[in-house]
């Protein structure tokens, strides 16, 4: 059925990289704090829907095509470092507020803001492409039916629900939203050295491959 597709291979691999810490956890875990579960929940449909869009993305080959057009990704990269170093500033703003000012700002002021925040994330993460493309392109033999394709994409999907979800719920639990309110700017700081530190990596990642 899966014309010698190691589905196992696949889903270990994708499983390392989505459960691994990184600017989409980080963000789902800070929004499940500071706004509760809804917002995580809503942030993390949104990481889901751009790791889908990747992976049927590579699944027809257009990661390929992406990667052969240096501009595109050049693009795609500058994007990603772009709005990591912005989710920083944010971060680092909030980091430094006095106790007992106003809530932050960089707050999403609705479910919709939420989730548009976590698929720009994922949409301008040039790793997401990377590793689809890779892993698609190692795993899944050359003419392999659409079924196939179709159930790789599913489970790669399903799996990654489960996990953004699960952190999702973790992170929304009430003992960890007291943590959190206890200990908001030590958070905060570590949220804004974390994105900041992700998207001066995607900067210098491009300038060594030069």
């Amino acid at each position: 059925m899966l014309d010698g597709i190691n589905l196992p291979v696949i889903l270990g691999a994708a499983f390392v990289a989505s459960a691994s810490p990184g600017p989409a956890t980080l963000a789902i875990a800070g929004t499940s704090m500071q706004q509760g579960r809804r917002y995580g929940l809503a942030l993390a449909a949104g990481v889901m829907t751009g790791s889908l869009i990747w992976s049927i993305a590579a699944s027809l080959g257009l990661g390929a095509i992406m990667l052969a057009n240096v501009w595109a990704f050049e693009l795609l990269r500058y994007l990603g470092a772009g709005y990591l170093l912005f989710l920083a500033f944010k971060s680092a703003r909030s980091a430094l507020k006095p106790a007992g000012a106003p809530a932050n700002i960089a707050l999403s002021s609705s479910l919709r803001r939420a989730y548009s925040k976590g698929l720009a994330l994922h949409l301008t993460n040039p790793k997401a492409i990377l590793f689809f493309g890779s892993l698609y392109a190692i795993a899944i033999p050359a003419g392999s039916s659409l079924v196939s394709l179709a159930t790789v994409i599913a489970a790669v999907g399903l799996q990654s629900a489960i996990i953004f979800n699960g952190y999702a719920l973790l992170f929304s639990h009430a003992g960890v939203t007291r943590g959190y309110v206890r200990l908001k700017r030590w958070f905060e700081g570590a949220f804004a050295l974390a994105f900041g530190a992700a998207g001066i990596k995607v900067l210098l990642a491009g300038s060594a491959s030069r």
